[in-house]
């Protein structure tokens, strides 16, 4: 049986029914992950719990591990990822505590994430037009919907660097740009996961309107975790009815992501970086 992956906070572990639990700790040749995995049976599925912070948000946005996160997944036998993330709005009618399933990623980092698995003697040029499962975000709206949840089933999330918070001139420059949302930490997940062939959907939770609303108080930190603790419960609810709905067998591209993507010739690729990547890439490379 599949296992499905959830990053997010330490919270979203207290979903009833969820049991036969266990901490793992994960090596990998990246690094530790955030956190030990928390792994446990939840409607019958086997579902890997990850902090992305650290219990106790302990790790900045920057200083993640997100190539040791994804790849803990993976080696654990994750095939299908659901990030819970606090979101900024840059749209009058995408309101605090609302839910947002992002659809499209515009990286503004600029610090030097590692954000592939591809180096060291290896290249792969994965397809990215369409960053999210669709098949899988589908059914993460839908249940959020069935919940009679403010839900959009679709949003373009603009990744920022962090830590701190927007100036106005860049919330309003981002707004300027068309984008919906704001966070710290989804496109180098979702480059990863596609990388790793894991399915990915982005449950993006706004607690804020950023700082460009004239009407409401600038964001606040006290601001953000009021609301994202408001809106733990009801991502617990969608995540349980994800779970629950979610069909056994993949049928989307995510499974085969890198079948036509690595252009280095086997030959040439390093053979600690072909055990190293052996759980990514063992059933095209050899």
């Amino acid at each position: 049986m599949s296992k499905i992956g959830i990053i997010g906070g330490s919270g979203l572990y207290k979903i009833e029914g969820f049991c036969d639990i266990k901490e793992i700790e994960v090596d990998t040749p990246f690094g530790k992950p955030s956190d030990k995995l928390v792994c446990g049976t939840l409607e019958g599925k086997e579902v890997v719990f990850l902090p992305r912070h650290g219990v106790g948000h302990r790790i900045s946005p920057s200083e993640i591990n997100y190539r040791a996160n994804i790849y803990a997944m993976k080696k654990l036998g994750v095939e299908r990822i659901i990030s819970m993330s606090a979101c900024g709005s840059l749209k009058e009618s995408m309101r605090p505590l609302d839910f947002v399933v992002a659809d499209q990623f515009v990286d503004r980092t600029n610090y030097g994430r590692e954000m592939t698995f591809f180096n060291q003697g290896i290249t792969a040029h994965i397809v990215f037009a369409h960053p999210v499962c669709s098949q899988l975000s589908h059914v993460v709206f839908l249940a959020g919907e069935s919940l009679k949840l403010r839900m959009h089933s679709k949003g373009t999330y603009i990744n920022m660097e962090g830590p701190a918070f927007s100036t106005l001139a860049e919330s309003n420059l981002y707004r300027s740009w068309g984008m919906d949302i704001i966070g710290m930490t989804n496109i180098a997940e979702a480059k990863l996961a596609r990388e790793a062939e894991i399915c990915y959907s982005s449950l993006a939770a706004i607690t804020d309107y950023d700082c460009w609303h004239q009407e409401h108080a600038s964001v606040t930190v006290e601001m953000v975790i009021a609301n994202l603790n408001k809106n733990t419960e009801n991502a617990r609810k969608i995540l349980l009815k994800t779970i629950k709905n979610l069909p056994e067998e993949r049928k989307c591209s995510c499974k085969d992501a890198l079948q036509y993507a690595i252009i280095t010739d086997p030959k040439l690729i390093p053979e600690k970086t072909k055990k190293d990547l052996d759980i990514i890439i063992g059933k095209y490379i050899k």
